[in-house]
């Protein structure tokens, strides 16, 4: 059938198909709004996690270089420690073999044995020099307060004269590592006599 010979229930409302083309005009963009809604929405979630992670890392690898920093300075440091106690060993035994002759008859020796005991003294105060040049510190204990970190106690002595718990007595004397105790002091503490004062507060300041 030809368009002229069409009846007007057969020809196409044009008035629907209009209504129809606006419809589908409007909703296009606000299909296309909404999805770029969602797609912003999922970047900037996708943003904030690759931002945690980010920071997440950088913490973690800056808490891995402190601790290799720290290593490393240690290492430098108290690397020596079993080195610098077999050291020690041996300057006992130069303390010890000086220790066994007195005072008289060191002061009397003459010759060969004078220049022995000389040598051995010498040789005594080289290693505890070479020990301090690496940081190895003698502890100063006689008449110090007992203090368990950094002595030992061998035995007690009955003294009224000197507040109870202090050293009176160095049996083998204690080394320091930097911070770190080497090896404590073997000592003699005293016992019987008054308190020892309490250690002094901090004055506040201001």
């Amino acid at each position: 059938m030809s368009d002229e010979n069409r009846t007007p229930a057969d020809q196409p409302d044009m008035a629907d198909q209009t209504v129809d083309a606006e419809n589908g005009a409007a909703g296009a963009p606000d299909d296309l709004a909404a999805a770029f809604a969602a797609e912003k929405e999922r970047l900037e979630a996708e943003i904030v996690a690759l931002k945690d992670k980010f920071l997440r890392a950088f913490a973690e690898a800056d808490n891995v270089r402190r601790r290799a920093e720290r290593e490393v300075a240690d290492a430098k440091i108290y690397g020596i420690t079993g080195f610098a106690r077999d050291v020690l060993t041996v300057a006992d035994d130069f303390e010890r073999a000086l220790g066994a002759i007195d005072a008289e008859a060191r002061a009397k020796a003459e010759g060969t044995l004078k220049t022995l005991l000389e040598g051995i003294d010498l040789t005594g105060r080289a290693l505890i020099q070479a020990l301090t040049k690496h940081g190895v510190a003698r502890i100063e204990a006689e008449g110090a307060k007992f203090d368990p970190n950094m002595h030992q106690a061998m035995f007690e002595v009955p003294n009224a004269e000197v507040p109870s718990g202090t050293v009176v007595q160095v049996i083998q004397p204690g080394y320091k590592l930097g911070e770190r105790v080497l090896r404590p002091a073997l000592v003699g503490v005293s016992k019987g006599g008054p308190k020892a004062p309490p250690a002094e507060a901090p004055a506040a300041e201001g």
